[in-house]
């Protein structure tokens, strides 16, 4: 019975992985088709003004260039997680950084105060990381009280730390969730390291770490 106890939670633990990775490809899709929108709009900009303003022109080459490595970049991202059968297509709005203060004005509107810091030198990263990011601040706090969230990005590094005070249980799985597991599986997307765990000073702290390209080839 035991050895049938633990294949069972071994199996539902793979389920769980499982699922987390259809999601992720579900939502890393969506941040895809939302780039090549970007493209093409752009596009469409650079060849209205190319002859009467070549530097609006130039810039909207150059974010087309940017924005088509980053999807690059995403779909082999996206290709390495779909192992069989096709996600679920969906056209939600991805979230990204410019969606965090509003998620931490949520929180602290249900009681839980929140001190958010993202640092200046995230001003351009993939979709797809802020994407990870975010759904990691999430997930974070979701059990969090009283909590700090730091963002900072250095030599192609982006850090999410996310801590409380010590009175919620950030970052654990509630029941039936699959809080870390998804965490785990968003991290190991892009090669990264999450650590997971009570903090020296006392309360949970979640502390990711999600590498990027920062100029992927082509």
């Amino acid at each position: 019975r035991l050895d049938a106890m633990e294949r069972e939670q071994g199996e539902a633990a793979l389920r769980a992985a499982a699922d987390e990775r259809l999601r992720i490809a579900q939502e890393l899709h969506d941040v895809v088709a939302h780039s090549l929108g970007v493209i093409a709009v752009q596009a469409g900009v650079g060849m209205h003004v190319i002859d009467t303003d070549p530097a609006e022109a130039r810039r909207a080459l150059e974010h087309i260039s940017r924005t088509s490595r980053s999807s690059l970049g995403e779909i082999r991202r996206l290709l390495g997680l779909v192992r069989s059968g096709e996600p679920t297509v969906t056209y939600a709005p991805t979230p990204g950084f410019a969606d965090l203060p509003r998620l931490a004005l949520e929180v602290a509107d249900a009681g839980l105060p929140v001190d958010l810091d993202v640092a200046d030198n995230t001003g351009y990263l993939p979709p797809g990381v802020e994407l990870a990011a975010y759904r990691i601040v999430q997930e974070a706090l979701t059990n969090a009280h009283r909590a700090t969230v730091r963002l900072d990005a250095h030599a192609g590094s982006l850090r999410v730390i996310v801590s409380d005070d010590g009175s919620g249980h950030n970052g654990r799985r509630r029941p039936g969730g699959h809080g870390l597991v998804g965490m785990r599986e968003r991290v190991a997307v892009y090669g990264g390291s999450l650590d997971v765990g009570p903090a020296p000073e006392g309360g949970f702290r979640v502390d990711a770490t999600i590498p990027y390209d920062e100029d992927p080839a082509p």
